[in-house]
């Protein structure tokens, strides 16, 4: 198939950037959005001429390192798929399709198609892990774990960080990821300990980077490629509220 392509180009933070056509012919209905996008480039640099820059590692859905917008949509048309597992069968011959990087303020865009998702980072570093001694795996594994609460913290769990949430979000909000790292330790006895602060530091972090408040839109459920539900949202809020008034 021949496709027309609008991409984002912009050659740094502080750049101006625009949409830019490029014409790719001979696409294969089997290739990923990402292999698509590297025919592109292979053709780019044999002409000389920058290639577009955007994220990506292991391919397979699972890092969450990639990240566009597709036609207006995070992760293109495919409901519950990254980036890097949509093909190209998804679209036809003759379709103009328009790429760009996430937007919201807390994600500035570093080049092209990739912004600087270290925001993420800093939230996590704030008590998206458990520091209390569990003692070793055998151990930790020997502790009972309801059936209900080991699925809610795997299906918390599940969450990539690939900021799709956000992106969809009009209020450039954060909260489905926050919550999802979050619900994922609030779930499971070891995180219990830490449980209050944890709510507490990561949210008032998450205020901190700039993100957008939750007016209850539900984009981001619709968006995130591991269908991670917003009622993840409801337990944050309830844990927050709890630790503010204790203190």
């Amino acid at each position: 198939m021949n496709l027309r392509l609008h991409i984002w180009r912009q050659a740094g933070p502080s750049a101006e950037g625009s949409l830019k056509a490029y014409d790719v012919n001979n696409v294969s209905e089997h290739m990923s959005f990402l292999e698509m996008l590297d025919v592109l480039n292979e053709d780019l640099i044999g002409k000389g001429e920058s290639p577009v820059a955007f994220d990506h590692d292991c391919r397979e859905g699972i890092c969450g390192s990639c990240g566009m917008v597709v036609n207006g949509v995070p992760h293109g048309p495919e409901r519950k798929t990254t980036v890097c597992q949509l093909h190209m069968r998804k679209f036809k011959d003759g379709d103009e399709i328009y790429i760009e990087p996430w937007r919201a303020s807390a994600f500035p865009v570093t080049r092209d198609l990739v912004v600087d998702r270290a925001a993420f980072d800093r939230i996590i570093q704030k008590g998206g892990f458990v520091s209390v001694n569990t003692g070793n795996a055998q151990d930790g594994n020997a502790i009972p774990i309801a059936k209900t609460d080991a699925d809610r913290a795997m299906d918390a769990a599940a969450c990539i960080g690939c900021g799709a949430c956000v992106a969809a979000c009009p209020n450039a909000s954060a909260m489905l990821f926050v919550a999802a790292k979050i619900g994922h330790l609030a779930a499971l006895p070891q995180g219990q300990a830490e449980r209050d602060s944890r709510a507490r530091d990561m949210v008032l972090q998450m205020d901190a980077e700039g993100f957008g408040s939750c007016t209850n839109h539900y984009e981001c459920e619709a968006a995130c490629p591991k269908g991670i539900s917003v009622e993840f949202i409801a337990r944050m809020n309830r844990d927050f509220v709890n630790a503010s008034l204790k203190g």
